[in-house]
């Protein structure tokens, strides 16, 4: 069923009026980088990267899975490249640091850091909040500062399903006002 409540109450139609939670996103980034660490280690990465990442926000956040003009048959094509990358059937950087096409050499511990790449994202996420006046980020900032680092992993898995980043960018930036006239 198709929800068809108002949205007056919420300054983005791609974002729900549920209260953020209190780390700052409405979906917990502890679901997220959880699920994204786990697909890491389950992966064989050194790191957690920016295709993690963007598998986690489809999989827990539903205003990330409307953020695509596509519809659900896009987001179900990203999930399913996503699915195939964590059994195997991914891209060359299976196994390599983001970044490095070095192979993976397992660490004591266990820990994942993010990549590079990844961490930009996440301060990315909270800049763009910043800068519509939100104290807290969404998943949707996280998406739109995935897709707007050309070089990572993510935005190669958006590419390939016939996402265009930069067009998602900017709907995202138009729709919800994630950029301020002015600074």
């Amino acid at each position: 069923m198709h929800n068809r409540t108002s949205q007056t109450a919420s300054t983005c139609p791609l974002r729900s009026n549920r209260p953020p939670g209190p780390t700052g996103f409405r979906v917990e980034p502890a679901s997220v980088a959880s699920g994204a660490r786990r697909r890491a280690v389950r992966d064989g990465d050194r790191q957690t990267d920016t295709a993690h990442l963007l598998h986690s926000l489809l999989e827990y956040d539903p205003d990330v899975r409307a953020a695509f003009d596509g519809g659900p048959a896009q987001v179900l094509r990203l999930r399913g490249y996503l699915a195939q990358r964590s059994i195997g059937y991914g891209l060359r950087w299976r196994g390599a640091a983001e970044g490095s096409e070095a192979p993976f050499r397992p660490r004591a511990g266990g820990a994942t850091p993010l990549s590079p790449a990844a961490a930009a994202a996440v301060e990315g996420a909270l800049t763009r909040a910043r800068a519509r006046g939100a104290d807290r980020a969404t998943g949707t900032d996280l998406l739109a500062a995935l897709a707007a680092d050309r070089e990572c992993r993510a935005v190669e898995v958006l590419r390939r399903v016939g996402v265009d980043p930069e067009r998602l960018v900017a709907r995202l930036e138009l729709e919800c006002g994630a950029v301020r006239d002015g600074g």
